[in-house]
């Protein structure tokens, strides 16, 4: 996004918060030491006189599972393999049975962990197979007495089962976990560790760090402008009580607190966004985030004055909220989820917003399109004169990961799903704990190819920030993997590699990365399934959260899809796709890309989809039974004229395109914007393209002529008046058909 028009009248300005001046810019202070990470065991033998270490590794993590029966469906063959020691895989009440697990290659195979619940067996073998039917024996077990126990094998294969034979109990066969350890041998690359510490540009302070508001300050001064830059910061806050705090959040900065829950970290001030830096507009405040904090603002709001991809998670504001820039200038629109607003939020300017699984004491008005689903306080839908879209609940909901402190150990909370869900998740925080040492912490430097090690070794990943270049795509194969990223870390394909590829498997957690399109043009900047997935994730879907495309801007970049989802389920919660409208390397085919965001899979569910500015179809969704809660758009400002997006006798590429083929599809609160100021003759034929079938339903959609470059003839298909002339008044249809 760039200047937007704001034709709204607008009360005098708030009293501004005082702001401390800021200082020269110095490198951020290094990150405090975290718990160290595995240390692999000694040699447990020779192989051909080159001596192989059995890895502390779980190779069997979140591997895809499968057994000779289950009890019910609470108790999964995956339960065993999920890294959890709260569920677990039972069986039949017969002999024998059996769970498996597809290590995804052949293994040297070493050593076999399991904990069996009180239904264990006397009597099992632990064997591995090359391909799934053949069988050999690795190691045969008599007169087992349950409980945890670690067996010694040796052998290889890509799938290791456990074949119970004799029950202890009338029961059938109960495991909580299995984990399986792989060989590396001592000529070999060894083995990727987890845990350590979280380099030099995560600033870990507490409430008695020396000078703490001059450390805010300096790294403000260096970011507060630096938009295309590669300056990426992290300020964690261990909980306490901070008093007299501004904390000014600039370009690739993030500010979260380190508590389980928000109240844990208290600010007595201010965690601030403004404008200053672009003459009062905030329509480019990009890239920054604020998480899992309390603050009670200093002058009784606290303003959080941003644009696109600049999510506000998990905080409790003990006061209201000002969402516009000092002077009530033009803004662009964000995202608030799981935050509790104690008293009034004013978005003033802000043009498009939504707000997910919060609460407030009130909000004051709107411009064009305000969402809101499962907010308590939230105003009631009234789009037909206004500009409200409101749910009860958010259908399907999960939050977002996050880094905290337990006693002086750092681990990542991983929330759990959530069902129509409405209001904040904590303090009940249902989910789960990880430790760092299950984590490859990832430093500017890493190569893909170590990266993809980590992976393979079953550790998740945790992205301090930087800027990663990548040689080859970084492969997401193990269910439950959590991908987070701190300080907007971004990747970076190069070489027309694709940045990212996760597999059809459940719950993968991707969260607070940034990719940006290298020079060479990629195919797919990040793929979620691959073509053809089938299975069903509705119990535990992958979850995409703040990750943002960048297609130029920062320098030329090229890419054919940004973002392509074909596994079933996928929540996508929050994203910015965003083809450059400005910056370097910026030209209607300098940095083309022809789709932001393509799906296939179905029961795909988008809460907060931002997606602007792409040279064929923003959204083209192609699965059954979608649904999108909230969509932004723009469409590209640089076509150069008519004839360069006329397709099927077409002006125009919808916004927003469901295929033909669809029979079942839903959305609610959809604005599309058109700014042709290449050639402001553009009618663009509508903002959206449906088939006309009783499963597709449109809710409060919009389109806009943004100072009357360019217009559209209709909303959606060939429903809805024209926009006309310079007024930048939206056209709507309230629902459709």
């Amino acid at each position: 996004m760039r200047l937007r028009f704001m034709g709204v009248a607008l009360a005098a300005a708030a009293a501004l918060i005082a702001l401390p001046a800021t200082q020269s810019p110095v490198a951020a202070a290094a990150g405090t030491p975290l718990s160290q990470g595995r240390t692999p065991t000694s040699p447990s033998g020779q192989s051909a006189g080159v001596a192989a270490a059995c890895g502390t590794g779980n190779a069997a993590l979140g591997k895809p599972a499968s057994a000779s029966s289950t009890e019910n469906a609470g108790t999964p063959a995956s339960a065993a393999f999920d890294g959890d020691p709260g569920t677990r895989w039972s069986s039949a009440f017969s002999d024998p049975q059996w769970v498996q697990v597809d290590l995804g290659s052949v293994q040297n195979l070493c050593k076999v962990d399991l904990t069996w619940e009180t239904a264990y067996a006397k009597e099992f073998q632990i064997q591995a197979s090359a391909n799934g039917q053949s069988w050999t024996t690795l190691r045969s077990v008599t007169g087992a007495t349950g409980g945890t126990a670690s067996y010694d094998v040796s052998g290889s294969g890509r799938y290791l089962r456990v074949y119970g034979t004799v029950r202890s109990t009338g029961y059938g066969y109960s495991l909580w976990e299995v984990a399986v350890h792989t060989e590396s041998s001592g000529g070999g690359t060894p083995p990727v560790q987890g845990g350590g510490d979280l380099g030099p540009n995560v600033i870990v302070v507490d409430p008695s760090t020396p000078n703490l508001q001059q450390r805010f300050d300096q790294v403000f001064a260096q970011q507060e402008s630096n938009q295309f830059g590669a300056g990426r910061y992290q300020f964690l806050l261990k909980p306490g009580t901070y008093n007299g705090i501004n904390a000014q959040i600039g370009f690739y900065t993030s500010i979260s607190g380190l508590g389980l829950n928000p109240d844990d970290t208290q600010i007595n001030g201010d965690i601030t966004v403004d404008a200053g830096w672009f003459n009062g507009n905030a329509t480019q405040n990009f890239w920054r985030s604020a998480e899992n904090l309390a603050i009670r603002p200093s002058h009784g709001d606290d303003r959080w004055a941003v644009a696109q991809a600049a999510p506000f998670r998990r905080i409790h504001v003990q006061g209201g909220l000002n969402l516009a820039p000092n002077g009530y200038g033009w803004a662009s629109g964000g995202y608030i989820a799981d935050s509790k607003i104690d008293g009034t939020v004013g978005p003033y300017s802000q043009q498009q917003w939504y707000t997910r699984d919060s609460s407030v004491g009130g909000w004051t008005n709107g411009v064009w399109n305000m969402t809101f689903t499962g907010v308590q306080g939230a105003p009631a839908t009234d789009f037909a004169t206004g500009s409200y879209t409101t749910l009860d609940t958010t259908p399907v909901s999960r939050e977002k990961p996050f880094l905290y402190l337990d006693g002086s150990t750092y681990k990542v909370f991983v929330p759990a799903k959530r069902t129509n869900a409405r209001g904040v998740s904590w303090p009940a925080n249902a989910g789960s704990s990880l430790p760092l040492d299950q984590f490859y912490v990832v430093k500017p430097g890493a190569t893909a190819a170590t990266i993809n090690q980590a992976l393979s070794q079953g550790l998740n990943l945790l992205f301090t920030p930087g800027v990663y270049h990548l040689d080859r795509t970084i492969d997401v194969t193990r269910a439950n993997t959590v991908v987070l990223g701190l300080g907007l870390a971004t990747l970076v394909p190069d070489n027309g590699v694709d940045a990212m590829h996760v597999a059809d498997v459940d719950g993968v957690r991707l969260a607070g990365f940034l990719i940006d399109a290298g020079t060479v043009n990629s195919d797919t900047l990040l793929r979620v399934g691959q073509p053809g997935s089938s299975a069903d994730h509705s119990a535990n879907p992958t979850t995409v959260q703040d990750v943002f495309v960048r297609i130029g801007g920062a320098g030329p970049g090229l890419a054919t899809n940004s973002v392509v989802v074909n596994s079933n389920n996928v929540v996508i919660d929050h994203t910015w796709l965003w083809r450059a409208d400005h910056g370097s390397g910026v030209g209607w085919n300098t940095n083309r890309a022809d789709y932001g965001l393509w799906v296939n899979g179905n029961d795909v569910l988008a809460t907060g989809l931002f997606v602007e500015h792409y040279n064929k179809y923003d959204v083209y969704w192609n699965g059954e039974r979608g649904r999108t809660i909230f969509f932004q758009n723009e469409k590209a400002y640089d076509v150069p004229n008519a004839a360069a997006i006329t397709h099927d006798g077409i002006v125009g590429y919808a916004a927003y395109k469901v295929a033909d083929t669809v029979n079942t599809h839903e959305a609610w609160g959809l604005g599309s914007y058109c700014n042709f100021t290449a050639d402001p003759t553009i009618v663009q034929a509508h903002g959206f393209q449906v088939p006309v079938k009783s499963g597709i339903k449109l809710h409060d959609i919009l389109v806009i002529s943004l100072g009357g470059k360019g217009q559209y003839a209709h909303v959606v298909n060939n429903t809805g008046a024209p926009t006309s002339g310079t007024s930048t008044v939206p056209s709507k249809v309230v629902q459709f058909p």
